[in-house]
């Protein structure tokens, strides 16, 4: 049974993890830095900013990183929270607002000036475990810790949460092929969490790989491991070809379960 479904997602990946099918996906943002100071933080206001109708997060993401210039790393080096404010005054992406995204990146500007970089306030605890929650819970922590709060601009795993976004975030950075850029070096991707939002929730009910009906933590560790026995290398490999079923039209679900075709 394992043998042929890790076949049917092969088939999968290898049809559409593929850049002709990235757009409307706000990973696409990253491609524009060749920088990783840069790409980094290109990738955390992308990720923090993927939820509700994709082509509101296109037009958040693309609205804050044009105001940024060429470089986000730079633009944050001079930023105050003052001017930050100033900037985002009218910033709006359903429940954020200019406040909370001056909070997170005020507070990326201070991780920056502790560690260097937002990879080594990552890494300093990223070989604590099998798995990235010890990092995860450290930087989330680190972001959401200042003078000013980002709201749920930033998930905290020790809330229960499944943090989608943030693992979204680390799959862009640490794994590296024709779509996911990569960057970060270090940290295996093993180690890597599935970005659980309500598409992947429902591929892993359809898969048999969880019974849990909340996509919460455990589930995402839950999913996570079922994929880790087909490819216990890269655990997330087929997160985004996969996710290309709740995102384009023209791809039904039931073709995952049902399709025999290339298998």
């Amino acid at each position: 049974m394992n043998r042929d479904i890790k076949n049917r997602l092969e088939f999968i990946y290898k049809k559409y993890n593929r850049r002709e099918y990235v757009h409307p996906d706000p990973i696409e943002f990253l491609y524009r830095f060749k920088a990783i100071r840069d790409r980094e933080i290109a990738a955390l206001i992308a990720s923090s900013l993927a939820y509700g109708r994709v082509a509101q997060i296109l037009k958040s993401v693309s609205d804050v990183l044009d105001n940024m210039g060429s470089s986000p790393y730079r633009y944050i080096k001079k930023s105050t929270y003052e001017s930050l404010t100033k900037t985002f005054s009218h910033f709006s992406h359903r429940f954020a607002k200019g406040k909370h995204l001056s909070a997170l990146l005020l507070n990326t500007k201070n991780i920056i000036e502790k560690y260097g970089s937002l990879h080594h306030c990552f890494y300093e605890n990223a070989n604590e475990s099998t798995n990235i929650i010890p990092a995860l819970t450290h930087l989330s922590g680190q972001l959401a810790r200042g003078r000013y709060d980002p709201g749920h601009l930033v998930a905290i795993p020790e809330k229960g949460s499944a943090c989608k976004r943030m693992n979204l975030f680390l799959r862009w950075l640490i794994r590296s092929d024709n779509v996911d850029p990569g960057g970060w070096k270090g940290v295996p991707k093993s180690r890597l969490l599935i970005p659980l939002d309500t598409h992947m929730h429902r591929i892993g009910l359809a898969l048999g790989f969880t019974n849990r009906r909340q996509a919460n933590m455990r589930t995402a560790i839950e999913i996570t491991n079922s994929f880790k026995k087909l490819t216990p290398d890269d655990p997330i490999k087929y997160d985004f070809s996969l996710t290309r079923f709740g995102i384009r039209n023209e791809l039904d679900i039931g073709s995952l379960i049902n399709d025999n075709e290339g298998c």
